[in-house]
Order: structure tokens, then sequence, then C-alpha cells
């Protein structure tokens, strides 16, 4: 795994970006189906969530992002700062190694590579 990681994600969805000096690698970790019959309601998006396959979601991906040595997190609406608060109580490992946080609309694949990249050299030369 590298050591550059960037995690775009919203509460459908979260695209994980793997940095290496020339090359990048994408894997999508999709959250689990949504429940009409569940009466909770969680976050800006306004989806039908029950609290655990939120918490499943943010596990999942957690699993996904371990390794990582700098990772920067972005996303649409609520759902990333609500995945940083899921690292601070059950992942502060993981949490100790995010370098960046940033509210990103829906960016294309190429347009969030770009944006990681210069975020991570910008990064690099501060350390």
């Amino acid at each position: 795994m590298s050591s550059h990681v960037a995690v775009w994600l919203d509460h459908r969805e979260a695209r994980i970006f793997h940095f290496q000096a020339d090359a990048s690698d994408e894997l999508t970790v999709a959250a689990p189906p949504h429940n009409d019959h569940h009466k909770h309601t969680r976050g800006q998006e306004g989806l039908k969530e029950h609290p655990e396959d939120i918490r499943r979601f943010y596990r999942g991906l957690a699993t996904a992002l371990q390794g990582a040595e700098k990772l920067l997190v972005v996303g649409a609406g609520s759902a990333h700062l609500e995945f940083i608060k899921f690292l601070h109580a059950f992942h502060p490992e993981l949490e100790k190694k995010i370098v960046g946080i940033e509210t990103v609309d829906h960016p294309s694949d190429a347009q969030l590579v770009a944006h990681a990249k210069k975020y991570f050299r910008g990064s690099d030369r501060m350390a």
C-alpha cells in the first residue's frame, strides 16, 4: 500500500485513491443499501439510514484505509466530517494520519487525483 491516500466520500460511497510517485490506484467502497423501513434520517442528503448501516460503512472504510501514512479526507455534505468523528472514537491511530480535511462537492476522478497530488506535494514540502 502507498503511504499517501485520498478518500472522497458521501453517504452512498467512498472513493479511495492510493498514490505512488507516477501513478494512482482507485478503490470504491459502497455504503450498505438504504432501507426505507428504518425511521432514522441522517446527514444533509436526507437519506433514511439505520445508525448501524452507517457505522458498518465507516468500519469497512477504516479497514480499507489501514496502512496509510498520510490521509486526505474530502467529501460532500456531512459524511466526511461524520467519518472523522467515527475515526476519533474508534480508530484514533488512523485519525492521527489525517493531514487534510476538505469539503469538495462531486469531483470527477481526474479532478480528485489532480487535487490530491497537488495537496500531497505541498504537505510533503511542509514536513
